[in-house]
């Protein structure tokens, strides 16, 4: 029998027993998959993604095939290795479980209800953890925080959010998917050196251990 994800109540729970909660979590009759991300106690960032894929739950780690070698030679360039990356950035994402396959090919993007259950352990997470820089990677995970916009409006700039009565700066990527041609073209590749510059540079990413 399915579960519903228990609601935020106002009675703030510790991250660890967050972590209970979330990685019980089968509130979705029509995922693939069940919970991953990257929980790390006292992390100053967060990272938000769209979905864990298929390698990721064998893996049971966010970012874990080609998507995340691309998004980790990224951070890479302006000086944090993946592990230090991994060891001090809460990663999460807009749902926590492999979607499934789409019938045109690829991972199913998901639905509207699973992202509103999924938001539920977002908004604990950013209660718990006050982050000062929240990383959005892809345009699911920037709608989360900013309306509807091309990712060239979006990408290489600061901007200033609130979400669940928490501000912070929010920093947009592209997404790292192979399938992805949008840093193709030499302007948008300039709007990834740029978020990734300011994200080097935030307050925030002194907790990062350079290489």
């Amino acid at each position: 029998m399915k579960r519903a994800v228990q609601a935020f109540d106002g009675d703030l729970p510790t991250l660890q027993k967050h972590a209970q909660i979330l990685f019980a979590c089968r509130a979705c009759p029509t995922v693939a998959g069940t919970p991953v991300s990257g929980v790390v106690p006292f992390a100053r960032i967060l990272l938000l993604g769209q979905a864990p894929g298929p390698r990721e739950q064998e893996a049971n780690k966010p970012f874990a095939y080609t998507a995340g070698r691309r998004l980790f030679r990224w951070f890479e360039g302006i000086g944090f290795s993946e592990e230090s990356f991994r060891s001090t950035v809460y990663i999460a994402a807009v749902i926590r479980c492999f979607p499934g396959r789409a019938q045109t090919g690829g991972d199913r993007v998901p639905s509207e209800e699973e992202i509103a259950r999924c938001s539920l352990h977002l908004e604990r997470e950013i209660r718990i953890l006050n982050p000062g820089l929240i990383i959005a990677v892809g345009t699911l995970a920037a709608q989360q925080f900013l309306p509807s916009a091309p990712l060239a409006e979006l990408v290489g700039r600061v901007h200033r959010v609130t979400r669940f009565d928490h501000t912070t700066d929010l920093i947009v990527l592209p997404h790292p998917s192979g399938r992805s041609t949008w840093t193709n073209r030499p302007q948008n590749r300039a709007l990834l050196e740029e978020s990734l510059r300011l994200i080097a540079t935030h307050p925030a990413a002194t907790s990062l251990v350079q290489r």
